[in-house]
């Protein structure tokens, strides 16, 4: 009889063991899926260290469920020396899955069963929309000439279910902005087409819904294609020192074994995260416009928008950048002037470009300039043409006294030289935003000078 009572007692002490050894299940969908459509694809990972027996998950939408996805395990109790990794698996939501989903609200429930004595049920909820309506975009039927490193401006109408439009050329997305004067669907971009693209990239307007749907539309076009210069840039070790020292003169942003390898860590590496800085200032921009007729044009042109310069050291080719921006040499202690009206967005300094500051026009057009040797303005402030903002020098990558100036639409870099042509901002850009215009469409057939300062429709 002991003997009875005490297998007993062992078989309850074990069986109390098991139920507390059991665990519940995390479960966890990433990305976090916030809108489905027609077809939205889910990932669902699921962590227990006995794995689970079965993963099922469904929408539910005014008081109906709609299933999606359901699997089920081999089952085992066997699981005290078991550690199971976790599992991940896909199914798709949407319209396609539940046909009688509608617009609206509804929500996720992805559940999961461990495999254990216990055989705990643990759920994951998650509020979503459904967006079912696809969006539409028509681009207008102008007539659009695009210098190769210029820019240009479509004007679109966006309707549908969208959250999302502009431009696409090649890689480059260009946001856009209400038209004025007119309804949110009536839209404008003014969009790139970067020095990079290859003479065959079909720029687009675009509209995108929450669930991932995108139109796309196509207008006429005309692209003037440009050679670069490329060039050589002798550097030697006289000069290297010098454009370390000005960028980096505690070593600490761009160590190395030797003075070589310092400089191309700051050309190259530097350079492209500073180009990244300086395109992120395109979210501080404001919906209007703020630059008044031609920007100004100040000095005389050293070097060329998109110049490919070849590094030679000791005869041998080291590297190979591009210059977005032209070079105006000045001379010492000379002011540095507001090309046009706008707001500093930047004002600090800014790695290669050494002293630098940025001014937003409105509608992320922004004009950059770099190598100063003072800074005379404040981050918010609003300059007037004209007005100075410091004086030139030879901060950062710079090996003489001059200014780096550039202009970037949304982020991307263009050719400035577009910008200091009044007829061309008339032409291009002005009359495309004026709603009382008719010049857009009375002068749309002239066809401009592809690499003219003055460019006409």
């Amino acid at each position: 009889m002991k003997a009875i009572i005490a297998v007993v007692s062992l078989a309850i002490v074990l069986m109390i063991a098991l139920v507390v050894m059991s665990n519940h299940t995390a479960v966890s969908v990433s990305p976090a899926v916030k809108v489905v459509g027609v077809s939205t694809p889910v990932a669902v990972t699921v962590t227990n260290p006995h794995g689970v027996r079965r993963v099922a998950a469904w929408l539910e939408q005014s008081g109906a469920r709609y299933p999606l996805y359901q699997e089920s395990f081999p089952a085992t109790r066997l699981f005290w020396s078991r550690h199971q990794p976790p599992r991940s698996v896909t199914f798709e939501a949407g319209k396609d899955k539940a046909p009688n989903l509608k617009e609206g609200k509804a929500r996720l429930v992805v559940e999961a069963v461990s495999n254990d004595l216990r055989g705990s049920s643990d759920s994951a909820t998650y509020d979503l929309d459904v967006v079912l309506v696809p969006p539409r975009v028509i681009p207008d039927d102008l007539q659009h000439y695009i210098n190769q490193g210029g820019m240009e401006l479509v004007t679109f109408t966006a309707s549908g279910s969208w959250s999302e439009a502009g431009v696409k050329v090649g890689k480059y997305t260009f946001r856009s902005f209400p038209l004025p004067g007119h309804g949110a669907d009536q839209r404008f971009a003014m969009f790139g087409y970067p020095w990079d693209l290859p003479a065959d990239a079909v720029p687009a307007v675009y509209a995108r819904n929450q669930a991932g749907t995108e139109a796309t539309g196509r207008f006429w076009f005309k692209l003037f294609p440009k050679r670069f210069r490329v060039r050589d840039f002798e550097v030697n070790d006289a000069l290297m020192e010098k454009l370390v020292t000005s960028v980096d003169p505690t070593g600490q942003l761009a160590p190395g074994p030797d003075l070589l390898s310092r400089f191309l860590k700051i050309n190259g590496e530097m350079r492209r995260k500073n180009n990244q800085q300086m395109a992120d200032l395109r979210l501080k921009t404001e919906e209007k416009i703020l630059w008044n007729g031609p920007f100004i044009h100040y000095g005389k042109e050293e070097a060329d928008f998109a110049d490919v310069r070849n590094y030679i050291y000791h005869g041998k080719k080291v590297d190979q950048q591009v210059h977005l921006g032209f070079d105006l040499s000045d001379v010492q202690n000379a002011p540095v002037n507001a090309a046009n009206d706008g707001r500093v967005v930047w004002a600090a300094d800014l790695g290669i470009y050494g002293n630098c500051i940025v001014l937003d026009h409105g509608y992320a057009l922004q004009s950059i300039y770099g190598h100063l040797r003072q800074i005379d303005v404040k981050v918010g402030e609003m300059v007037k043409k004209g007005q100075k903002m410091g004086i030139a020098g030879q901060t950062g990558l710079a090996g003489g006294v001059h200014v780096h100036f550039s202009m970037q639409i949304d982020g991307v870099q263009t050719n400035p030289l577009e910008w200091w042509d009044e007829h061309w901002i008339r032409d291009r850009v002005m009359s495309k935003l004026d709603p009382g215009s008719v010049s857009a469409h009375a002068s749309a057939s002239s066809e401009p000078a592809p690499h003219a300062r003055r460019k006409k429709r």
